[in-house]
């Protein structure tokens, strides 16, 4: 996920170590502990160890903006308000919509951004 700061936050912290059995000091949001920053608690979040594992995208990643309108196209096309009767039927129709994506629908996203600084 990206690194915004609700990805990050105190309550997603405590629900992961609730969630992890973790009963351990979590410490005060802005002052000890994990809590104690951003930055202390994505390490919290990103531990290979736990079973619940969060991975960050890197900063300025605005290439993956192409990604997350594929997936929206994905969901409005085939996941929207469908029933699977299992994880293979899921797996066959999303390799299925691939296919037929790439056949008839796929053409490059228009990238608009010149590097230019953005007005106010």
């Amino acid at each position: 996920m990206d690194c915004l700061n609700t990805h990050q936050s105190e309550s997603l912290v405590r629900l992961v170590a609730e969630k992890e059995g973790l009963d351990i000091d979590l410490g005060i949001k802005g002052k000890s502990g994990i809590l104690q920053s951003l930055k202390s608690r994505a390490v919290f979040l990103s531990d290979p160890t736990h079973q619940i594992v969060f991975h960050y995208t890197p900063k300025h990643s605005s290439w993956l903006n192409q990604i997350e309108i594929w997936f929206s196209i994905l969901v409005r096309k085939l996941l929207k308000r469908a029933s699977f009767t299992s994880q293979y039927d899921l797996k066959n129709r999303i390799l299925n919509f691939i296919n037929y994506f790439n056949q008839t629908m796929a053409k490059p996203f228009k990238w608009t951004y010149k590097g230019k600084v953005l007005a106010v």
